[in-house]
C-alpha cells in the first residue's frame, strides 16, 4: 500500500512511518517544512501546506491517507486557527482523496470531543471528523487521550509551564488523563489502513493507567507540593488572561479542566491489544530508555 501521512514528520507521524516501513509500505511524509532526519531513508518528504488548495498532485497515486495534522489543545494560535488547522485541512485532504481514487482515510482526532465542551479545539475537530464521515472514503477515526513520548508536547509543556515546588492546580488538579505512548498508538493507526474491520469505526484510545492532573504534574515534576486553586477563581482568571496571546491558559483551557480526558471502554482491544500491556507514564519518566 502506498500512503501519505499528512504531518508526517510530526511527533506521532515520524513514529507512525517507522511502522509503515517496517510493514512493507510506501509512504510519503507531508509537512509544511519537512525534516527527515528522524524517518526512516524509505519515507519520502514532500514540502506542502495542506491547509491550501490543489492538493489532488500530491494525494494522487495514494490507496490511503493519514490526517495527523493538528494543533496540541492548549495552543491558542495567533496566526492559524483551529478550524484553519483542523477543519481545513480535513476538508481539503478528503475532497482531494475522493478526487484521485483513494481508498482508506484515517483521520486523527481527539478524546473529549463529544465531551459536551465546547472550545476551539473540540468545535474545529468535531466539524472535521463530520468531513471524514460524510465522505465516500473508507474511513477510521482515532480519538487518542494525552500522547506521550519523545518529542512529544504535553510533557515540555508541563515543564515549561508549571513550577517544580508549589504547584497551584485549578481545583486541586482533579481531572483524570489517560495518557498513550506514541509507540503504542502508532501500530493501532497502521492496523486501520491495513484491516476492513475497522472500516467505519471511531476508536477512543487511552493508556493503561488513570492520572490526575496533579498526579500527572507530580510525576513530571519529580515531586512538589499541588495548591488548589478554587474553580471559580481560575475561571475568573482564565476570563482576563484570554485576550492576553502569550499566556497558554484562557477560557478554552479552563473548560478542558472540567471534564475528565478518560475512555469510557478503552479501544485498544479491538485492536488486540490488553490495557496493561500498555506503556505508562510513570514508567517512561523512570526509565532511562525513553527520552521525553
Amino acid at each position: 500500500m502506498d500512503v501519505l501521512v499528512a504531518g508526517g514528520t510530526g511527533f506521532i507521524g515520524r513514529a507512525l512511518c517507522r511502522v509503515l516501513i517496517d510493514r512493507g509500505h510506501g509512504v510519503t511524509a507531508v509537512s509544511r517544512t519537512p525534516d527527515a532526519d528522524d524517518l526512516p531513508g524509505a519515507v519520502e518528504t514532500v514540502a506542502a501546506d495542506v491547509t491550501g488548495p490543489n492538493l489532488g498532485s500530491i494525494v494522487d497515486g495514494h490507496d490511503g491517507v493519514v490526517n495527523l495534522v493538528a494543533l496540541p489543545s492548549h495552543v491558542q494560535p495567533r496566526d492559524r486557527s483551529h478550524d484553519a488547522v483542523h477543519f481545513e485541512a480535513t476538508r481539503r485532504l478528503v475532497a482531494a482523496s475522493e478526487r484521485t481514487g483513494v481508498e482508506r482515510f484515517v483521520q486523527l482526532s481527539g478524546l473529549g470531543v463529544e465531551s459536551g465542551i465546547e472550545t476551539a479545539y473540540f468545535r474545529a475537530k468535531r466539524r472535521s471528523e463530520r468531513v471524514v464521515r460524510e465522505s465516500d472514503l473508507e474511513w477510521v477515526i482515532y480519538r487518542p487521550s494525552v500522547v506521550f513520548g519523545d518529542g512529544c508536547a504535553f510533557v515540555p509543556f508541563v515543564e515549561r509551564m508549571v513550577p517544580p515546588l508549589v504547584t497551584p492546580l485549578p481545583g486541586g488538579g482533579r481531572m483524570a488523563l489517560q495518557p498513550i505512548w506514541v509507540d503504542d498508538l502508532a501500530p493501532m493507526l497502521a492496523d486501520g489502513l491495513e484491516a476492513d474491520r475497522h472500516v467505519g469505526q471511531c476508536y477512543e484510545i487511552g493508556g493503561p493507567e488513570r492520572l490526575t492532573l496533579a498526579e500527572t504534574v507530580t510525576l513530571i515534576r519529580g515531586g512538589g507540593v499541588v495548591v488548589p486553586i478554587p474553580m471559580s477563581v481560575a475561571a475568573v482568571a482564565a476570563m482576563l488572561v484570554d485576550p492576553v496571546p502569550w499566556i497558554p491558559f484562557g477560557r478554552d483551557q479552563y473548560r478542558v479542566l472540567t471534564v475528565d480526558n478518560t475512555t469510557a471502554d478503552n479501544d485498544v482491544t479491538a485492536f488486540g491489544v490488553a490495557p496493561e500491556s500498555l506503556r505508562t507514564l510513570s514508567a517512561s519518566l523512570e526509565g532511562p530508555e525513553v527520552s521525553l
